[in-house]
Order: C-alpha cells, then sequence, then structure tokens
C-alpha cells in the first residue's frame, strides 16, 4: 500500500507560481514511479507530468514550458513547480502512483494503483 498526500494548492493570479506536493508513504513508496494529473470541471482528468525512482520525467507538452516535475528520494516528495500560471490551468491536481512498472511515465491514468484526495487550484483572471 501506498498512501499519497497533496499539498501546496490554492487561488493565485495568472503569471503566478505555484508549487504542489505530494508525500508518498507505505511499502515501495520510495520506489514507485509518480505523476501528477489534474481535473477541471466537466472535463476529463489529463496527465500532467510523471517521474521515475531514477528521476527520468516527463511533462505534458501543453504544460513543459511552465511546469516541472522533481522528487526528493529521502523524503518521497513529489513536487511540481508551477509558474506563468494561467486561468485554465485551474483544476483539482492529483498525485498518483505505480509499483512495480513505470507505465504513468506515459500519463495514462488507468496505470496508477494509487491516488491522493487532490489539491486544488485556481488561477484568477
Amino acid at each position: 500500500q501506498v498512501q499519497l498526500e497533496e499539498s501546496g494548492g490554492g487561488t493565485v493570479q495568472a503569471g503566478g507560481s505555484l508549487r504542489l506536493a505530494c508525500v508518498a508513504s507505505g511499502d515501495n513508496a520510495n520506489s514507485a514511479c509518480m505523476a501528477w494529473f489534474r481535473q477541471a470541471p466537466g472535463k476529463e482528468r489529463e496527465g500532467v507530468a510523471a517521474i521515475d525512482s531514477e528521476e527520468a520525467y516527463t511533462v505534458a507538452p501543453s504544460v513543459k514550458r511552465r511546469f516541472t516535475i522533481s522528487r526528493d528520494t529521502a523524503k518521497n516528495i513529489v513536487y511540481l513547480q508551477m509558474n506563468n500560471l494561467k486561468p485554465d490551468d485551474s483544476a483539482m491536481y492529483y498525485c498518483a502512483a505505480e509499483v512495480g512498472s513505470r507505465w504513468l511515465m506515459l500519463l495514462k491514468q488507468d496505470k496508477a494503483n494509487y491516488w491522493g484526495q487532490g489539491t486544488q487550484v485556481t488561477v484568477a483572471s
């Protein structure tokens, strides 16, 4: 079992920045492939970024120039640094984990074994 807890969401003006954090705990937490997804009201959940235990990462093309994913393996924390935020970035952001493989690197939500509760990001225009 892996438990995930997100933090760092909030309301920010367009052009601002936020850093989300996801703390992973439990068995195999430090070797899990981790990812961020987001879901806005009325829209499907979409993959934002993923990072594996070797710190290889992928970022969705739509946010690649503004978002960065990183990982503190010693603390089992995955970060999502979001810069130059836009109103379209407003969504609930979820942390996800996959144990035993790294299909999450394809940003496919059906590959996640575990999910956090989410943290809300609102970008005001």
